[in-house]
């Protein structure tokens, strides 16, 4: 919910009138809480589409990682202090999948922005965001079924995490569902296959733009 006043604020500063969402993971969560906000209330800029990638979008399809399940737990603190970058690159190698691995500049880097003012010490507070799915679910799935707005998802299908069967989950629960699924992509479809993703979305866009959305 704050991440999403903190969006709402920015627009509002920026005079924004409209705009599109791109959303990946943590975000996807903070685009539900937007399209549900947009549902409710018509003194807002007009969210005009929503591209979701790699997420936990419903609780019931999330597979959360052992270092996620130990934040949560009440060792979570002493979790977060013990996080290294060894531990942090075991668990991106795991969810890149085997034909997009991470390399070292990209591990250097996940590594480098966790770390920025300290991140890693509060990853405890921040995962947090895992049980708000499970609270928030009715509203936040809900908002996906029901919004008028054009939605994407794009998806590394091989993501641990939310790959193939959180799609599966999607197609289920969203009408009028547009999916497109990377083939031997993880969690991070656009650090490990930027131009699909790219494509997938310009291409998404550019049908809306025909369409006169």
């Amino acid at each position: 919910m704050d991440q999403a006043d903190l969006y709402d604020a920015l627009l509002a500063s920026r005079g924004v009138s409209e705009f599109p969402i791109l959303a990946h993971d943590y975000g996807d969560t903070v685009a539900q809480e937007l399209i549900a906000r947009d549902i409710e209330r018509c003194d807002r800029p007009e969210l005009r589409s929503v591209c979701l990638l790699n997420g936990g979008l419903f609780p019931e399809t999330h597979r959360r990682v052992r270092l996620q399940s130990l934040l949560l737990s009440p060792i979570g603190p002493l979790a977060s202090l013990l996080t290294n970058k060894k531990k942090l690159s075991q668990n991106m190698i795991a969810v890149f999948g085997k034909e997009h691995p991470p390399d070292t500049e990209t591990l250097d880097s996940m590594w480098d922005m966790i770390r920025f003012q300290h991140g890693e010490r509060i990853m405890h507070k921040l995962i947090r965001y895992i049980p708000e799915r499970v609270e928030h679910r009715e509203r936040w799935v809900g908002a996906l079924q029901t919004t008028k707005v054009p939605l994407k998802l794009i998806v590394g299908s091989v993501d641990p995490i939310s790959g193939s069967h959180m799609a599966s989950r999607y197609r289920e629960l969203v009408p009028r569902y547009d999916v497109s699924e990377l083939a031997g992509v993880g969690h991070y479809p656009q650090v490990q296959s930027p131009r699909a993703v790219t494509d997938s979305y310009l291409a998404f866009r550019d049908r809306l733009v025909n369409l006169g959305a």
